[in-house]
């Protein structure tokens, strides 16, 4: 199936779509456990069998780490002597998080019952 694209940004829909979610799944992911960046870009391609790859991680993490929705949480050295930034949520990341959830559950279910014709109760 061809994926169409905004005629004045040339992004498809799935890109908008990964683009406003992002900042959900990286809080979920945190809020399992502390992670480092290429540690969440694997872990979001795995659990989405490749279809979520998210190159640009870091304005995500950034904008969180700045909203005080995530902190660093310490570096570790690699095996191969990189440096690895850990990550972890707040308590605030955790509420603001559960808000997401909500919402895109919200958006999830109207979306379902437009796309399947059934009213609302």
């Amino acid at each position: 199936m061809k994926k169409e694209h905004s005629p004045d940004s040339g992004h498809s829909f799935e890109d908008y779509f990964k683009r406003a979610i992002s900042p959900m799944l990286v809080l979920h992911l945190l809020s399992q456990q502390p992670m480092y960046v290429y540690q969440m870009q694997q872990e979001l391609s795995r659990r989405s069998q490749g279809r979520y790859t998210l190159s640009l991680l870091y304005p995500v993490l950034y904008r969180l780490v700045k909203l005080g929705y995530v902190k660093e949480d310490g570096k570790q050295i690699s095996p191969d002597n990189r440096v690895r930034q850990y990550y972890a949520i707040t308590p605030t990341g955790t509420d603001y998080l559960a808000d997401l959830r909500g919402e895109y559950q919200e958006l999830q279910l109207a979306v379902q019952q437009i796309v399947e014709g059934e009213k609302s109760t």
